[in-house]
């Protein structure tokens, strides 16, 4: 620990407690980690305020002892933008003790909650007062508020919601001074010029840090139903969404799944089943649902629309869940998708997006690119059809080292993927971020007026690097990260 370190850890333990201030390695060694074991980090301090005041004095002291702080809710983080440096340079400032739903109105669909609050306890907070927060994830038990605010998260709900930027009405935060920024108020117009909410959502703590978020809830579900379908194309899959969407606004997730992704749940996960019989090549889950106990039951209008696209031979086969358990049953088959590709071996991730339009010839060409161009590799993709994300997965040759692999392979096939998304127009980041695990990627394919405006912003506002140093863009004096 550095002199500088080590005074800023005596100072927050001194005017907050020992809980503020933790420097047990065993206690720190969980958080040091990325959720995919593939960056490691090193610190020798976790600070963990318990409320925006204390997160600002600690903010403050930081910035004045040029200090770098890395802040952490759930450590969900698919691309490495929670891990620490490697070089011990930076300390943990973990939201986690800031977990309380301050204000939770039925009336104005409106919930005031703090940084560290899990998303599955905001969905059964909501729930309790006749409402919900519609944005969900696999994460949802160890993600936080914070986390999902800064990396403006997506989810299987995006189709009708939109990601998290849609859901959130205001945000408190502490910029890399120490001062607060207050945007609790929730106003539905607000001409005063720059939107400091939306520039923080999606800047992956790298503009400040996260404190609370006013949140748009909806009415909660009185009836819901989910499908899954066998189909031999994504091209079938999305015709089939348009059919659907042409004749009812109550679909909220359409998710695809190729054949030999669910293979990997029912070999890997333990007590999954396939929904279908016999084999397809690719597969869709489709939710619907209605706020109205005395609407059409979104059961009998699925079963309507999928018996038609059943008969004109749009889908192979399908089956309607018969009840929670079973609705449950097929939502954990695709929430169990990483799991079960991470239990099966080495896989470079990557979460993409390309025009919706074009997704299902990129799903199909870019995998059989890969493929060939990496021997042994096998390329797959799914995910979020209907709004055009989907995670672009190559996995490893059967017998590779681990580590070796990551090291060498890895990289040469992660600018071969980019460089195709970008070709089709897409993005290299739909709904996990930029983090540390893209920033190189960003600064190779990234248009160079978007990559001087965010050094810019980033230099504005955090001139000292306090914030979450080393992800998402490089201040000018950094240098770019290999």
């Amino acid at each position: 620990m550095t002199p500088a370190q080590s005074q800023l850890v005596e100072s927050v333990r001194d005017r907050f407690g020992p809980k503020a201030a933790v420097t047990d390695a065993e206690a720190i060694a969980p958080w040091l980690t990325d959720w995919r074991n593939r960056y490691h980090g090193a610190s020798p301090a976790l600070l963990a305020p318990a409320s925006t005041a204390e997160t600002a004095a600690i903010v403050g002291l930081a910035a004045a002892a040029g200090v770098p702080l890395v802040p952490q809710g759930g450590n969900t983080s698919m691309v490495g933008g929670a891990t620490p440096p490697a070089d011990g340079s930076a300390l943990i400032l973990s939201l986690r003790r800031m977990n309380r739903i301050r204000s939770l109105s039925s009336d104005e669909n409106l919930a005031v909650a703090e940084a560290g609050v899990i998303l599955a306890d905001l969905h059964a907070a909501a729930n309790g007062a006749g409402r919900r927060f519609p944005l969900t994830l696999g994460a949802r038990g160890s993600a936080t508020i914070g986390g999902l605010v800064s990396t403006n998260a997506g989810g299987t709900q995006v189709l009708r919601f939109g990601t998290m930027r849609s859901l959130v009405a205001g945000v408190e935060a502490v910029l890399p001074d120490g001062s607060v920024h207050d945007g609790l108020a929730a106003l539905k117009k607000d001409n005063r010029g720059y939107d400091l909410d939306q520039l923080l959502i999606g800047a992956e703590g790298t503009l400040g840090v996260i404190t609370a978020a006013v949140l748009r809830l909806v009415p909660e579900v009185k009836q819901r139903a989910v499908a899954w379908a066998g189909l031999p194309s994504p091209q079938m899959a999305l015709e089939l969404l348009r059919a659907i969407e042409a004749r009812t606004d109550s679909v909220e997730s359409f998710e695809i799944i190729p054949g030999d992704s669910l293979g990997l749940v029912l070999r890997h996960i333990p007590d999954t089943r396939a929904p279908l019989s016999g084999a397809h090549r690719w597969h869709v889950l489709i939710e619907a649902v209605a706020s109205d106990a005395d609407a059409e039951p979104p059961a009998t209008l699925l079963e309507r629309l999928l018996a038609e696209a059943l008969e004109r031979g749009a889908v192979e086969d399908v089956v309607i869940a018969a009840s929670e358990a079973q609705a449950e049953a097929f939502w954990r088959l695709r929430d169990s998708l990483s799991e079960a590709e991470r239990a099966s071996g080495p896989a470079v991730q990557h979460d993409i997006s390309v025009p919706v339009a074009g997704m299902p010839r990129f799903m199909v060409e870019a995998a059989a690119a890969a493929e060939a161009r990496f021997p042994g590799t096998h390329a797959t993709a799914f995910g979020h059809l209907g709004d055009g994300n989907v995670h672009f997965h190559i996995r490893a040759p059967a017998g590779v080292e681990r580590d070796r692999w990551y090291a060498e392979a890895a990289p040469e096939i992660t600018r071969f993927v980019h460089d195709q998304v970008v070709a089709a127009g897409g993005s290299i980041s739909a709904e996990h971020g930029i983090g540390q695990m893209k920033r190189a990627e960003l600064e190779r394919l990234g248009p160079p007026e978007r990559l001087a405006a965010l050094r810019a912003i980033k230099a504005a506002l955090d001139p000292k690097g306090i914030c979450n140093p080393g992800k998402l863009v490089a201040l000018a004096h950094e240098a770019p990260s290999s």
